[in-house]
């Protein structure tokens, strides 16, 4: 069965327990809870959350957060933290990598399946010259989720919107070429993705082919949707900075084919999280606008439900 849940960092001016008894009142089944360190200085949309802090995991809080969580019926489909773990700059590269780390052995330590991240990417660099880094500076944390047995999620976000992205974006793993080459060098059925379909759309990628392709590595699901403008594309082309023309949207307000995605993974066997992430900027203006974002997304999910 799919258990739809939605990711946390939409609610990031709430602690971790409104978090959960909001979802629990409103008839979700799991969160993927934010766990950036609370010192960082992270500034982009949605980045920076915490509603779980793992630097302060004693026995206490870890009985606290699943007691907490039973009691609401609300399971953890994963614990999120994006960094750019290949950031030019090695001082961050490496506070990145051990926080990474931390957020493995927290999964452990909690009982959740999936640690959910970015491999990561020096903007400068071309996909094989990254492709060098990732290998040297992804050993380790791969061998550190050997070790906890959890398993990595890669979500497949270019990050590449903004200026100071460019040119490359800051996520290597945008394609199932870079997929197949991720695989190759962590062969370990741990390595997968966290795979979410908006961010073919604007590549001109089928958003659907790679669940059939990629179905024994789909460890966590991501539920969001973009529009293409194609007046805006016609003007400024595909090398402009992507968000010049097209904006993330809530599921069913943009181009994702969504009957033809839960096909998918339902023709797979999937039965693991689908978890909605609301960046519909046409949803930030209130609590109100934010909660109105997170239920509309949910309705238009559940057809596809139980």
């Amino acid at each position: 069965m799919l258990k739809l849940g939605f990711v946390s960092a939409i609610l990031a001016d709430f602690g971790f327990e409104h978090v959960v008894d909001f979802a629990s009142k409103n008839g979700f089944a799991c969160l993927e809870m934010m766990c950036w360190p609370k010192d960082n200085s992270e500034a982009r949309r949605y980045a920076g959350v915490t509603h779980i802090d793992v630097n302060n995991l004693d026995d206490k809080h870890i009985k606290y957060i699943k007691d907490y969580t039973h009691s609401r019926g609300i399971s953890i489909s994963g614990l999120g933290y994006y960094p750019n773990p290949l950031d030019p700059d090695i001082e961050k590269a490496e506070y990145y990598i051990e926080h990474i780390k931390k957020v493995i052995v927290a999964c452990n330590k909690l009982g959740v399946p999936v640690m959910n991240t970015f491999i990561g990417r020096d903007p400068r660099k071309n996909i094989q010259e990254n492709l060098i880094t990732f290998k040297r500076v992804w050993k380790p944390i791969i061998e550190t989720a050997e070790q906890e047995g959890i398993k990595i999620g890669i979500e497949n976000c270019p990050m590449f919107f903004t200026n100071d992205e460019w040119p490359g974006g800051k996520n290597l793993a945008i394609s199932p070429a870079v997929w197949d080459a991720m695989f190759e060098a962590f062969p370990t059925p741990l390595f997968g993705l966290n795979y979410d379909p908006s961010h073919m759309i604007f590549q001109m990628m089928d958003e659907v082919k790679p669940i059939y392709q990629y179905k024994n590595r789909l460890h966590h699901i991501h539920i969001k949707d973009v529009k293409v403008y194609r007046d805006k594309l016609d003007r400024v082309g595909i090398l402009a900075n992507p968000l010049e023309y097209h904006s993330p949207k809530l599921p069913g307000l943009g181009d994702v084919n969504w009957r033809g995605f839960f096909t998918a993974l339902t023709d797979v066997r999937y039965k693991g999280p689908v978890v909605i992430e609301v960046e519909d900027k046409a949803y930030e203006g209130s609590i109100d606008d934010i909660t109105s974002a997170i239920l509309t997304a949910r309705n238009y999910v559940k057809q596809f439900l139980p």
